[in-house]
């Protein structure tokens, strides 16, 4: 299966889930495109099967800027693709990223799983966490 993970990050708390994610998805065979929403291909994102993006919460829980303006500009060609969010945040809910999901499935795409969310700085149970969760995206 040919993946995407295109995340951005602030504190490098999200690209740290992004590195996890990409390393077990490499490790179990699949091929992926990998890198920042400031420098990823966008018709080689959406040429992927699967789409894993990921941002960090910001302000009053949005996106942060690059991934916003990546997300945009990708969002009219990702009909029928199955995309899945990921990103750490500090306050809040996790409001930010429930809309972001809201917006993935108005453009017709599929969940690839739920949304995952680590608080501040990743620990070793939450890297866990996002390989597992990587692993049940490409299923």
């Amino acid at each position: 299966m040919k993946a995407a993970v295109i995340y951005a990050s602030t504190t490098g708390n999200t690209e740290t889930m992004a590195r996890a994610i990409n390393d077990v998805l490499k490790e179990t065979g699949n091929e992926v495109v990998y890198g920042t929403a400031t420098e990823a291909d966008k018709a080689l994102v959406t040429g992927c099967d699967v789409l894993l993006l990921g941002s960090p919460a910001m302000g009053a829980e949005t996106l942060e800027d690059s991934m916003e303006d990546f997300y945009s500009a990708i969002e009219g060609s990702i009909k029928g693709k199955k995309v899945g969010l990921f990103g750490s945040y500090d306050w809040g809910d996790g409001q930010w990223l429930r809309d972001w999901e809201d917006r993935v499935k108005n453009a017709g795409a599929t969940s690839a799983a739920e949304p995952l969310m680590v608080h501040l700085t990743p620990e070793d149970s939450d890297i866990e966490k996002c390989k597992e969760w990587a692993k049940s995206t490409v299923k």
